[in-house]
């Protein structure tokens, strides 16, 4: 079930299904990279402003799952206007700083993005755009995105399958009237 918090901003409600701390795994492959599989951690998170905050963490995972370096990490803000329209603005550790614009599909929470503008610093590599989406399907979180390069036409590089990470605390403070040794509980 998704709960609107009493404090967002109400233009952010088509959003609210983005909110949480999010974790996951996917693949990685783009034309003169290594394929890989990769962890990633991401958080939207609010302050009551019009905007979502967002930051994502990617690492490359060894055949057994762990860790064995970082891959990307992104953050940005994401808006949302009266006709569902979806603006995006986003920076990358590579040097990138994106601008994505897009829209919520009717009736369902996807949305589809797409770069407007690109600005990339010298240390950064090749890029010319991309597009994303973004889905929630049955309370997980998924998305795709496609990248572009001079040498490189628009095609799918990264996609991960997101599941929802609940603090325990959370939990606890709707739990009431516990008893205190625990064992009583199961009684």
């Amino acid at each position: 079930m998704i709960e609107i918090p009493s404090d967002l901003h109400p233009d952010l409600v088509p959003l609210v299904f983005l909110l949480g701390n999010w974790e996951g795994a996917g693949v990685f492959d783009f034309p003169g990279d290594e394929k890989a599989n990769f962890g990633q951690e991401v958080t939207f998170t609010h302050d009551g402003r019009d905007f979502l905050e967002y930051v994502s963490h990617t690492w490359v995972l060894d055949n057994e799952g762990k860790k064995v370096r970082p891959l990307e990490s992104e953050s940005g803000y994401w808006r949302v206007d009266k006709n569902r329209k979806v603006e995006v603005v986003m920076i990358r550790d590579q040097g990138v700083v994106e601008v994505w614009y897009g829209e919520l599909a009717d009736q369902k929470p996807q949305i589809d993005l797409v770069t407007d503008a690109v600005a990339r610093t010298a240390a950064s590599g090749p890029y010319t755009g991309g597009k994303r989406l973004y889905g929630y399907v049955k309370s997980d979180l998924m998305w795709v995105g496609e990248k572009a390069t001079p040498d490189v036409e628009l095609r799918p590089y990264m996609s991960a399958h997101l599941k929802k990470v609940v603090d325990p605390s959370e939990w606890a403070k709707d739990l009431k009237d516990l008893p205190d040794d625990g064992i009583a509980f199961f009684k």
